[in-house]
């Protein structure tokens, strides 16, 4: 229950001063009205400013860009040149034929890089959303007129990752095949390592090359002999070049006996001279014919002398050097 002291203490006293009432605001109504006009209109200012700032107002021409599929192309999407925008999606259709049109706003004052040999792509990357870009090679070639029908051509660069995946998969299923304990390569690898280690040991690589350990004996035992056989030629060689062009052999005998007959063949020259000499006298002198005659007789003799020189020293180097066998001499 309350105590009565609580409530008497809690009565307003008689001698406190009366408390200030609140005063009403003057032309409130109006004042409200005022600011949500004044809050309307700055929305509809700011809406209008972004229209205009995404071209809204702008004047713009249409291009139609056909394409089997659109997937990934969204309403309010840019189109791009060069890196830049310079069109907009605005809206996508589907026609009869199954095709799909998507319909572009393209501003006025950029319409000029749109030429008629222009080309349309849309490119899905593995990274990032699908882009709607333009490439004008040609600018000099009429500018593309309002509401052109161009076809877009589609690239998607992860369509081939299926194709990838399937191929890294034959791929490992052929490597796994491949180096296998059965397969070739296991079975090579076992002979390559079975061929190391019979080149290890002696003579093993022409045990390998000839096939057998009798055939690459064989060969070593022909290769001795063919050693032996080049030894045996040298030494003889070098024999024969002492025989032949040493100091006693036979080439300088052969030079001393060509000096002497080079000696006895000019004495009979000079033989000869005189008894050209003698027979010019004989010939003038009729008178003295067996003076003459008697010079002719001791001449002769000289030349019969020389020749027999001659013919002893022609005997000798045909002893000493037995490769001649014309052993004629001729006179002059």
């Amino acid at each position: 229950m309350t105590d009565p002291a609580s409530l008497a203490s809690a009565s307003p006293d008689p001698s406190a001063p009366p408390l200030e009432t609140l005063r009403p605001v003057a032309h409130l109504h109006l004042k409200a009205t005022a600011l949500l006009l004044f809050t309307l209109t700055l929305i509809l200012g700011s809406a209008l400013y972004l229209l205009y700032a995404r071209g809204a107002f702008e004047p713009t021409q249409t291009l139609v860009l056909t394409a089997d599929d659109s997937e990934g192309v969204v309403v309010g999407m840019d189109m791009t040149f060069s890196g830049f925008p310079i069109g907009r999606v605005r809206r996508i259709e589907l026609t009869d034929d199954g095709n799909a049109r998507i319909i572009v706003d393209v501003p006025r004052k950029d319409a000029h890089w749109l030429r008629q040999s222009s080309i349309f792509t849309l490119v899905r990357g593995i990274v990032g959303g699908t882009n709607i870009r333009a490439y004008s090679g040609m600018l000099a070639d009429p500018q593309l007129p309002a509401g052109a029908v161009r076809p877009v051509l589609r690239g998607d660069a992860t369509a081939d990752i299926p194709v990838l995946m399937a191929s890294a998969r034959e791929l490992l299923t052929h490597l796994n095949a491949l180096t296998g304990e059965d397969s070739a390569l296991g079975t090579s690898m076992a002979n390559v390592q079975v061929l190391t280690e019979r080149l290890k040991t002696p003579g093993g690589v022409l045990q390998v090359l000839m096939g057998s350990d009798v055939d690459a004996k064989k060969l070593v035992a022909t290769l001795d002999r063919a050693n032996a056989l080049l030894a045996r030629l040298d030494g003889m060689a070098a024999k024969a070049d002492t025989q032949v062009f040493g100091p006693g052999g036979v080439m300088p005998e052969v030079r001393a006996t060509v000096v002497q007959l080079n000696g006895l063949l000019a004495d009979t020259r000079g033989s000869l001279k005189k008894v050209d000499a003698v027979l010019a006298e004989a010939q003038a002198v009729g008178a003295n014919v067996r003076e003459g005659t008697a010079d002719l007789g001791g001449l002769r003799a000289e030349v019969e002398s020389n020749l027999v020189k001659i013919e002893s020293l022609i005997n000798d180097l045909n002893r000493k050097w037995p490769f001649a066998r014309d052993r004629a001499v001729m006179l002059p």
